[in-house]
This record gives C-alpha cells, sequence and structure tokens, in this order.
C-alpha cells in the first residue's frame, strides 16, 4: 500500500518526500520575500467562520494547503503558490484595477471565511487577483508552468502584464499556462480576473447559488456559491518536451495495464512506463507518446475496497535513449460492469457481485465552503465512511481537487462522479457546448484513478437534455466505466434516456423499490434523509429540515439501521445493486447528515452502523438460499415473541389479530386463524395469504393498521395484500411488498405494519424481531 503519493519507494522515498517537502517551504519563502508578503499577512486576517470544524485554525496564512496537489502525475520540483494575494472587486466589465485595496488567502473561495473575504458575489462582480513571484535560479533552462486546479467560473491570466493564453471557462477542471516567454528574469507579477456568474449564467454550478455569505433561513437543497480560485496554484518547471497527462486502464482479462502517455513538444519521443510494487519492478513497456501500449502484469494484487493495493508507476518520456522528463504516478488494478448473477443485471467489481452501500457527499465546509481547509480534513469525510462500513461514495454534483481523489483510491472506496449540473432550466446551445466540453475534462483528468467506478451524467432532470445521445457518448469515451444517464430518473421531471449502465430512483424516505432491466442493474442514487439537530452545531439554529425528522439519536440509530437491514433483507435479494444514503454530513440548511456540517459530531453510533454496512456486503457475496412457502395449502400463523407462543394470527370483524388457539378452541376461532398461502397478487414471488372462511379476501395493509378484506382489482389492493417473506430466527417475517422493509407486526395482539426504529407506537423497537417473526404450522382448520 503507497505511503505518499511520490514513486520512491523505502527510505529513499520517506528522504526524498520530506526533503521536497522542505524544498517547497523554502521556495515559498523566496517568492514572498520578493514582494511584500510581510506587510499583508501582518495586515490579513480571516473572518469569522459560522461554525468552526476541527481543522478552521491549524490552515496557515500563507502556506495553506502545501501538499503537492496531483498525485497521478508527480514532479519533484514545484513551487506552491497559495497564500496572501492582493485582491479586489470591480463591475463585472471593468477593466483591471489601478490599485487592490483588500488581501485574499488563495485558494480559498471569496464568499468563504477563510478567504478572509467573506462577502457575496454576483454575476455583477468580477474578482482580481494579484501577486509577485522569483523563478528559483535552479530553473534555469526549463519551461515554468503555471497550474490552476480550479477557479470558477471564466479565468485569464496575466504574467507581466502579458495575457497568458485563452481564457479559462469552467469551474471544476485543472488548466495550465507555459508562462516562459512572458517572465523577465527578476520578479514576476501575476494578474487573475475571475468572472462568475453562478445560476444567472449557463454554466455547471452544482449546489451552489448566489446566497448571502452568513448563516440564513432557508436556501433548501442550494448553498452557498465558491466563486474564484478554489483549488491550488503552482508553479514546476518542465522541458521543452514533457508529460502532460497519463491514461492508464487496467485490464483483467489479460492482466494488463493499458497506458497513454500524452506531452507536449514529444516529436520522435517515445515513452516508457515502468511499474513496481515496493522495490520490486512489476513489469514495464516502451510505446509511442500519444498512442495506447500495454505493460504486463503478472499475477495482479486486485484493488478493492477491502484491499485498495496501488502500484507505483514511473513514466519517461524518452529521445533515443536519453530520458528528457520523469513524472511519477500510481494505479490499481480493478474491473467495473454489469451483468447477470443468477438471471438478475448487477454491478460486477472484478468480475464478482458486491454490492455497494454509500453516501451522497456534497463537499461542502462551513469555513472554506468548496474548498476544505486543510489535506486532513479533505481525508477526514472519506475516512469516515470507511469506519461506518461503507464502500461507496456519490460525489454529488461537484469535482473535487485531485487529492480527494487520491485518498479515495488509497483509502479504498467506490466513487460515483457526478458532472455537475447547470440550472434547474433547459440549457441554451452555448450551455450545452461548454457543459459537454468541461465534462470531458474532467473525465480525462480523473480517468486513471481506479476508484471512479461510474460517471452519473445528469441529476433529477436539472438542466436536462439528450440523456441518450450523452450517455452513449461518456461511453464511448470511457468504456472502462458505468455510465448512469440519469440520477433519479423517477423524481422532479426527469426524463430517462433508457440506456446506460443502471437505472437509478430516489426515494425519500425509502429504500422502496428500484428493479433491474435486461440490460441495467438497479441503483437507489438517493434516499434516506434522516434528521437530528445537534445543539451548538448548527449553521443556521432551528432552521434546518430533514426529509425525517428524528426525535433522539436513539431514533435516528434505529431507523438508520433498520434502512440498511431492509436493503440487505428485502431489495438486495430483489434485485438492487447499490444505494445512496443521504448524506454524510449536514450542510447549510440541511441537518439530514450522519455528521454535523462542523465535523465535531458523528450523530449515528460508529460501530453499529458499520456493523450492518458490513452485513449487507457480506450478504451479496454470500447471499442466503431464498424463503420459501408452501403455496396452494392451508397454513395457520403462529406468535414467535416468547411468553406468546400460544397466540395465532386471525381475523375478526373484518381486523387482523392475535389471539389464542387450542384444541379446545371453537370451530369459527379455528377457520379465522387458518389462512390459505397463494403466489403474490402483485408479484409472484412473493406471496398472499386468503381467509379459508372468507375465500376473495386477503390480509392487507391499510393505513399502517392491516385487515382482512375482499379485493377490488386495483393495483393498490394487490400491492398491499403481497407479502414477501425474509428470513427470521425460528420462522419467517412478512415485509409489505410496496413497503420493503416495513413488517406484519403484532402488537397488542393487534396486526399493524411496523417499522424499524418508526416513530408509532406500533413500531417500538422492544421485541420488535420477534413480533415480526411467524412460525408457518399445519392449519387449525384443513
Amino acid at each position: 500500500m503507497r505511503s505518499s503519493p511520490f514513486p520512491w519507494t523505502g527510505r529513499r522515498r520517506r528522504g526524498l518526500a520530506a526533503l521536497l517537502t522542505v524544498c517547497a517551504l523554502l521556495c515559498a519563502g523566496l517568492l514572498t520575500a520578493t514582494g511584500t508578503a510581510g506587510a499583508r499577512e501582518a495586515a490579513w486576517t480571516p473572518k469569522p467562520s459560522p461554525m468552526t470544524t476541527p481543522w478552521t485554525n491549524q490552515v496557515p496564512v500563507d502556506n495553506p494547503l502545501p501538499e503537492y496537489p496531483r498525485p497521478q502525475l508527480t514532479r519533484s520540483d514545484w513551487v506552491n503558490l497559495n497564500g496572501i494575494w492582493d485582491f479586489a472587486v470591480t463591475a463585472a466589465g471593468a477593466g483591471q484595477p489601478g490599485s487592490f485595496p483588500d488581501q485574499i488567502r488563495v485558494p480559498f473561495p471569496a464568499e468563504s471565511a477563510l478567504s478572509g473575504i467573506q462577502r457575496k458575489i454576483t454575476q455583477n462582480d468580477k474578482l482580481w487577483y494579484k501577486r509577485t513571484f522569483t523563478v528559483p535560479s535552479n530553473w534555469n533552462g526549463r519551461r515554468v508552468q503555471l497550474n490552476f486546479g480550479a477557479s470558477d467560473w471564466r479565468t485569464t491570466v496575466w504574467v507581466n502584464g502579458q495575457q497568458a493564453g485563452a481564457l479559462h471557462s469552467g469551474g471544476y477542471d485543472s488548466f495550465t499556462y507555459d508562462i516562459t516567454p512572458f517572465l523577465n528574469g527578476g520578479t514576476n507579477t501575476i494578474v487573475v480576473s475571475v468572472w462568475d456568474p453562478t445560476e444567472t449564467g449557463g454554466q455547471a454550478v452544482g449546489k451552489q447559488r448566489i446566497r448571502d455569505v452568513t448563516p440564513h433561513p432557508g436556501g433548501g437543497i442550494f448553498y452557498t456559491a465558491s466563486s474564484g480560485i478554489w483549488q491550488t496554484v503552482w508553479l514546476e518547471p518542465t522541458a521543452s518536451a514533457h508529460i502532460t497527462r497519463l491514461d492508464m486502464v487496467p485490464n483483467l482479462t489479460n492482466n494488463t495495464l493499458k497506458v497513454t502517455v500524452r506531452g507536449a513538444g514529444v516529436n520522435g519521443h517515445q515513452a516508457r512506463v515502468t511499474i513496481t510494487s515496493g522495490s520490486t519492478t512489476v513489469g514495464s513497456a516502451t510505446g509511442p507518446v500519444g498512442s495506447e501500449f500495454t505493460v504486463s502484469i503478472p499475477n495482479p494484487r486486485l484493488w478493492s475496497p477491502e484491499d485498495p493495493f496501488l502500484y507505483d508507476v514511473k513514466a519517461d518520456l524518452l529521445s533515443g535513449t536519453t530520458v528528457t522528463d520523469s513524472v511519477g504516478s500510481y494505479t490499481g488494478m480493478r474491473s467495473i460492469t454489469v451483468g447477470k448473477v443468477d438471471g438478475v443485471m448487477r454491478t460486477l467489481l472484478n468480475g464478482k457481485f458486491v454490492f455497494q452501500t454509500g453516501t451522497l457527499d456534497q463537499g461542502y465546509w462551513p469555513d472554506g465552503l468548496y474548498t476544505a481547509p486543510t489535506d486532513a480534513a479533505l481525508k477526514y469525510d472519506l475516512q469516515k465512511h470507511k469506519d461506518l462500513g461503507f464502500n461507496m461514495v456519490r460525489k454529488h454534483i461537484k469535482v473535487e481537487p485531485q487529492r480527494w481523489f487520491y485518498w479515495a483510491d488509497k483509502l479504498g472506496l467506490l466513487v460515483w462522479q457526478d458532472m455537475p449540473s447547470m440550472d434547474l432550466r433547459t440549457p441554451d446551445a452555448a450551455a450545452r457546448v461548454q457543459w459537454e466540453a468541461e465534462y470531458d475534462r474532467i473525465i480525462d483528468q480523473h480517468r486513471s484513478s481506479p476508484s471512479v467506478v461510474m460517471w452519473v451524467n445528469q441529476n433529477e432532470g436539472w438542466g436536462q437534455y439528450d440523456q441518450a445521445r450523452i450517455a452513449n457518448e461518456v461511453k464511448a469515451y470511457d468504456p472502462s466505466r458505468l455510465v448512469n444517464n440519469m440520477s433519479g430518473v423517477n423524481c422532479c421531471g426527469s426524463v430517462d434516456g433508457g440506456n446506460g449502465d443502471v437505472i437509478d430512483n430516489h426515494i425519500y424516505v425509502g429504500p422502496g423499490v428500484t428493479t433491474p432491466t435486461a440490460t441495467r442493474a438497479a441503483v437507489l442514487g438517493e434516499f434516506g434523509g434522516l434528521g437530528f439537530k445537534v445543539p451548538g452545531h448548527e449553521w443556521y439554529p432551528g432552521g434546518g429540515f430533514s426529509y425525517e425528522d428524528q426525535p433522539s439519536l436513539t431514533a435516528l440509530n434505529n431507523r438508520f439501521v433498520g434502512l440498511i437491514d431492509a436493503i440487505r433483507e428485502n431489495q438486495m435479494p430483489a434485485g438492487l445493486s447499490a444505494s445512496v444514503y443521504t448524506e454524510i454530513t449536514d450542510l447549510e440548511n440541511e441537518v439530514n447528515g450522519l455528521l454535523t456540517y462542523d465535523r465535531q459530531v458523528v450523530k449515528v453510533d460508529q460501530a453499529r452502523v458499520k456493523a450492518a454496512n458490513q452485513a449487507l456486503i457480506a450478504a451479496s457475496r454470500n447471499p442466503a438460499p431464498p424463503v420459501t412457502l408452501p403455496t396452494d395449502q392451508n397454513k395457520s400463523l403462529r406468535v414467535t415473541t416468547p411468553g406468546h407462543t400460544n397466540k395465532y394470527l386471525r381475523h375478526k370483524d373484518g381486523a387482523a389479530f392475535t389471539e389464542v388457539v387450542d384444541a379446545n378452541s371453537s370451530g369459527l376461532l379455528k377457520n379465522d386463524a387458518t389462512w390459505k398461502i397463494v403466489p403474490g397478487l402483485a408479484d409472484s414471488r412473493c406471496y398472499s395469504f386468503e381467509s379459508r372462511n372468507f375465500p376473495g379476501e386477503y390480509l392487507r395493509h391499510r393505513d399502517f393498521r392491516v385487515y382482512k378484506e375482499g379485493g377490488d382489482g386495483s393495483a393498490l389492493f394487490k400491492a398491499d395484500a403481497t407479502w414477501c417473506a425474509v428470513q427470521g430466527a425460528g420462522g419467517v417475517r412478512l415485509s409489505a411488498y410496496n413497503f420493503p422493509g416495513q413488517y406484519l407486526r403484532h402488537y397488542y395482539s393487534e396486526l399493524w405494519l411496523a417499522t424499524p426504529g418508526g416513530s408509532h407506537a406500533w413500531d417500538n423497537p422492544n421485541t420488535f424481531t420477534e413480533d415480526t417473526t411467524w412460525a408457518v404450522e399445519n392449519p387449525w382448520a384443513p
């Protein structure tokens, strides 16, 4: 397992990594010494954060996020430009200002407290950044690249008064300028302008909306915008001929890694790729730059959430036998496909069905908004997924810095990566061209990450268009991953393109029913949303909402574990392959997180949640045989709760009860306690229970109470009168067909449809499992 994103191994790797850290710090010091950094730092202070995370006060003033930002394309020489920049805001149409009266801490968005600005930015504003730097003398003779991790949205860069290439439009992809022609050999000045119209423009915005930057009521499921530079900015020297990207695709059918080394100024060059495990070289190959070639990896150790093993990769650019450029990287050997298992279309990891259980991860921070305060904070949310037993995360309509993907790769989490959506309205032609071009660049920048297993194109119809075409094009652009043409095809006016690898429903609170098709696996793209407000840890005290508030932490734990157990017992055996719980943390006015927004409190019982998730994953690997009941036979259902095992399910005056039945009971009672088990009226894989002495009348739930009623032929009645069998200890549990995870329960002799962790009296957790388990026995009235 890798201990750093650099390609060296053993003691030499640790020593060089430490040396690089020192070098980065020294270089940063050299840079700031050339300008007015001391005065800027003395004048600059952060703004008060609405909520304080454990990392808020750990952010260095002039060296925030000092880690090398691009772990899958590393070089030893680089200089971090994060820190205090001069800053100004002008009208959107204005030119460069004559003065920069403020200071901002890059790379935190202008709306954030950690930036030191914390002001609302609208479509009428343009942001301006300025700083100076000198190029280290040992870079002489090399090209100098100026890299931006991300800047939202339209960014223009000048170096020493000259524009460095074309303006960049896009809020989620990285970009680079070769600034060598503009350097002066001494103190150089960078000026950056950014215009971000957020939802008033047509571009990808995700959940960003123009809002007040301090806590306020409302806001719903949308959050404070993050304008301007929001990922690391850095300088890097390269040769004239240099590598710009590595595309790596594992192929488990022949145990090879397909590699494409891309570069600039590379005419006449070859590429050599070497793969190592520790100090052992496991494969090496040479091929043309810009074209795919393969590296053999015999008997590969497969990457998975349980064993996220990463190989080190080194790519050399060769001119004859001379190495002109080298970069470090890493890769994981794994496959992700769909295929039939026992006749059901499933998602397959490394050729096997493994249920994917994860959360919706929005990636917001109360102190830094889009930008996590530190690398440890960036890692924290992913580590919490692992601690809670999840094996997957859906990154929801935001794209994180590349170090986030590194941590997902290293920790072992399957990633569903959403393309950030446009505004809810139908986009015009220009917006579509921009959105698709940015999507391609995002895929390119993250296509080598082993954790990324699915591209999610659109969400709940927001800005939807050409769903089928886009899904086909994304699949053709990256055939090595699953494609989800629309997450939430059942929601909010969305239109299913009908293609892609999965069919994805959103069901709150759920889990509900999502059914696979002959060509697509079934996934639950969103469910849950259970809420609990933790006093002292609310973004807007008293203003948070959820999809179902819980009265206590005990209730929250019971309800959440009940949902996971329901998926294990019902939805997964019926064909569900994955589920995404809403959500990992609270967000602004949302309080349905497993953690508070400030990451100070884990609301749920971590050990209990982890056990539930692990049981779900284990059940997908080793499924229990289906529970079958004898059909077209009369049977009686006996209570299994200790102290009540002489009671049977019977009907009386049209309602269902339990009552003691024995040999001396009346013939009427024995008839009332006898049911004919028949194939389910709504689904023959499940069951219906027909009254023996009232043929044509069935056991059905209505408004939670359970009755014996005659059918009216409606789909609703058939669904209400259909029960699916789940294995219980010493009997069978009967789950409602149309409300999976809600069970037939006796409660004070009455029969109810009960929910684990539910809020009704009949959902009481005491003896819940026993009360919902029935022994199927010989009939009292044959």
